[in-house]
């Protein structure tokens, strides 16, 4: 049965079709929450909010075919509220591959991903929320710019903001800035 069908029983009250959807989806949603809240309990949450909503709004969805972007921007949302709801608790969040890595240095991955992690920490959830839509759910940016409800060149800014950032709090230099050639003049 495809996607749509299900899209289209669940959103008539099929309890069954929504199971369906809903346990292939559930592992890369709940990552994508981890992700941005960088808390398991509360990304769960967040992800079962998500679920409520998507079942509560479900038949109002104008495009069965979007559902799973739709579901994406659900759990977004309900990550950045539980942030709002949440600020002043400390988060700590175990990052796990989610492919197979290559074969390297092993004490190396660690000190990337510790790397990584404290980056992670200096950003705000909005703009994790950014870096996970683009690079670990692999939206495009306008994709990401929708999901998040958002104007494309914000979206695009806020990817360089988090980018810069992390680049600096890892200790890495920024990208060299090309310069164009106009007339002899360099612009």
């Amino acid at each position: 049965m495809d996607q749509r069908d299900l899209v289209e029983r669940a959103g008539r009250g099929d309890h069954d079709a929504f199971a369906a959807l809903v346990g292939a989806t559930i592992a890369r949603l709940e990552a994508v929450a981890r992700l941005i809240l960088r808390d398991p309990d509360l990304a769960r949450d967040a992800v079962q909010e998500a679920y409520l909503r998507a079942w509560r709004d479900l038949p109002g969805l104008r495009d069965p075919n979007r559902f799973e972007a739709w579901l994406h921007r659900l759990t977004v949302n309900a990550s950045l509220d539980a942030v709002r709801r949440r600020r002043r608790r400390a988060i700590e969040v175990e990052l796990t591959p989610t492919t197979p890595q290559s074969m390297r240095d092993p004490t190396g991955l660690v000190v990337d991903r510790d790397e990584l992690d404290v980056g992670f920490q200096q950003l705000t959830p909005d703009l994790r929320a950014i870096l996970v839509l683009h690079y670990y759910v692999g939206m495009s940016m306008p994709e990401v710019a929708q999901t998040v409800g958002i104007p494309l060149g914000t979206a695009q800014s806020r990817l360089n903001r988090a980018l810069t950032g992390l680049r600096r709090t890892m200790g890495r230099p920024e990208p060299p800035v090309t310069t164009i050639a106009t007339k002899g003049r360099v612009a």
